[in-house]
């Protein structure tokens, strides 16, 4: 899973851009991680983003009683 990530940065982010200083860099790939996990659609999650499945699962879950 992890492997799948590092090749969706790269491929969508990283490759796309020369970077003129890791300041630059960082500040790009920051907001591609932001985007990846509140706006990207994920085959895996049923096209959702991961913030979207999280929110999702917590609506469905069952309250635990004491």
């Amino acid at each position: 899973m992890i492997e799948r990530f590092f090749r969706s940065q790269k491929e969508e982010c990283v490759r796309q851009q020369n970077f003129a200083d890791f300041q630059e860099a960082e500040t790009a790939i920051s907001g591609w991680i932001r985007w990846y996990n509140e706006r990207r659609a994920h085959q895996a999650l049923g096209y959702l983003s991961p913030q979207q499945y999280g929110a999702s699962r917590l609506a469905v879950r069952p309250a635990l009683s004491l």
